[in-house]
């Protein structure tokens, strides 16, 4: 995770708490703290969470540590190796049907 995805991810937890006194609580956090939910300073703050959750998208489908642990156990457990036989004249299988 580079340093963007960890600030995104940042910004993502604190809207998701402000949310959750919200909803618990009826008490906005960024309101309070930065002169109500009309002042120019908590939008730009709720727009930069918003933003934040649309960074971290990717991280919703980046694979997991042990997904890629598997698959790198998938791949080393591979065994590339080939039949060797001897063709048949399919010429013989004529002169058998034949007779």
């Amino acid at each position: 995770m580079n340093a963007l995805q960890r600030v995104a991810l940042a910004l993502v937890i604190i809207g998701a708490i402000n949310w959750g006194l919200i909803g618990l609580f009826q008490f906005d956090l960024v309101a309070s703290i930065f002169g109500g939910q009309d002042a120019a300073l908590s939008r730009v703050i709720y727009t930069l969470v918003g933003i934040g959750a649309l960074c971290c998208l990717p991280l919703l489908f980046a694979p997991t540590a042990d997904e890629e642990s598997s698959a790198v156990e998938r791949n080393r457990n591979l065994q590339y190796s080939t039949e060797i036989a001897e063709e048949t004249d399919p010429s013989k299988f004529n002169n058998e049907k034949e007779k």
